[in-house]
């Protein structure tokens, strides 16, 4: 498979407790081999360190999130997790086509009024897509097909795989709300390098990385 057929995704989720992480990491390997490698994960797990200061992780994270082609963000729990909340409205501001998954059976008032399982303000951006399941009947289900735990999870995350894979597929295919006006995109993403603050362009050793990262996403169809 060549680049210009195989996509970055920004891997958003919590990953402050053993579940969080190797669930981030088994749902990553498994959207990289059932789409063939189409999509590659970059997980911020994987790159930070423990003796990082947090404003190095921010600045890290933001960075890799401006340079992938997609994001996949996890919105589960009551209250949804405040740094994939910021990662989520920065690709929305530079109109990174994205997909939000939510596994949690547990849903909120915003239902009432129209909107999803997670405050409203969330919701309803372009070039956005919703993948939701219910985890608990999803591995019950997975148990009850399998003869042994190695199996069951097996059947799991090819089944959420599998659905992710499909809305990333669709979501990318969205046209781009600046497609034609690269001088506006170029704006936006020199803004999004910039009003971070906190020494963020010490990370950016090439002052053309704006045009690259652009040039890529443009070849690629997702800008």
């Amino acid at each position: 498979m060549t680049l210009d057929n195989q996509f970055t995704i920004y891997f958003a989720g919590s990953l402050f407790n053993h579940k969080d992480l190797t669930g981030n990491a088994l749902l990553a390997e498994y959207i990289e081999t059932c789409s063939e490698n189409k999509y590659r994960c970059c997980l911020p797990q994987n790159a930070e360190q423990h003796q990082t200061t947090a404003v190095d992780i921010r600045n890290q994270d933001i960075l890799k999130l401006i340079e992938c082609d997609l994001g996949l963000f996890n919105f589960d729990g009551t209250e949804l997790d405040a740094g994939v909340v910021v990662e989520f409205m920065i690709a929305k501001f530079l109109d990174i086509p994205a997909v939000i998954m939510r596994s949690d059976f547990r849903t909120c008032g915003e239902k009432e009024i129209g909107g999803e399982d997670w405050n409203f303000m969330c919701s309803f951006y372009p070039r956005t897509r919703v993948v939701k399941l219910n985890a608990i009947i999803a591995y019950q289900e997975a148990i009850e097909k399998s003869q042994a735990l190695s199996g069951a999870i097996n059947r799991y995350y090819t089944e959420i795989a599998r659905l992710v894979i499909e809305n990333l597929d669709a979501v990318r295919t969205e046209q781009s709300l600046l497609k034609d006006d690269q001088k506006r995109l170029k704006t936006l993403y020199q803004w999004a390098l910039t009003f971070p603050g906190a020494g963020i362009d010490k990370l950016i050793s090439e002052t053309a990385l704006v045009d690259k990262i652009i040039a890529a996403k443009i070849q690629k169809g997702m800008a």
